[in-house]
């Protein structure tokens, strides 16, 4: 996996209203650390979680995606596919995985046309790709992924949310090898 000295970073935590955030800064080499990364956020995310990812065309979102869904035990049979022309594809594992691809999305409004609060607030886990597009709909506890670009494989992954989900993430990363 490679050097885990640089590889992942508890940046900062807030104090919130509510509770405490927390950020979480991993540097995934390749798509196969992606996936794996993507994986461990899965297998520690809970019914009613919604995961917003934001990065540019191409920076993984959906290998991230893949590994949320295997994460939750989505069957390796089943090939978990950006849903650009749908907007939305589910999968069955330990609990639903709903997965919106918002890029073509033109207007929020799109989203209370198809429910939205039903995924959000229902029985699975929510994974919404261009979630900058609905930023303002999106819950409070909404965990936050952010993908950049740094070379051609390489990718800076940012994490943020609940201090306690960043907290349990990050110590399963470092055992993963990060």
């Amino acid at each position: 996996m490679g050097s885990s000295s640089k590889r992942t970073i508890i940046s900062s935590v807030e104090n919130t209203m509510n509770e405490h955030t927390a950020k979480l800064t991993v540097i995934s080499m390749n798509p196969e650390e992606t996936f794996l990364i993507g994986k461990i956020i899965g297998r520690n995310l809970i019914e009613k979680d919604v995961v917003a990812l934001v990065g540019d065309l191409g920076t993984g979102k959906t290998c991230l995606t893949q590994g949320i869904g295997r994460g939750l035990g989505v069957p390796d049979e089943y090939q978990i596919t950006s849903p650009s022309f749908t907007l939305i594809n589910e999968y069955q594992g330990r609990m639903m995985l709903y997965h919106f691809d918002l890029y073509r999305l033109s207007r929020t409004s799109e989203m209370d046309d198809m429910g939205y609060e039903e995924y959000f607030f229902g029985q699975g886990v929510t994974v919404i790709e261009w979630a900058d597009k609905v930023k303002g709909i999106l819950p409070d506890e909404t965990l936050f992924v952010l993908i950049n670009y740094t070379d051609e494989n390489e990718r800076n992954i940012i994490i943020s949310g609940q201090e306690k989900k960043i907290a349990t993430i990050s110590e399963e990363l470092g055992n993963g090898g990060f």
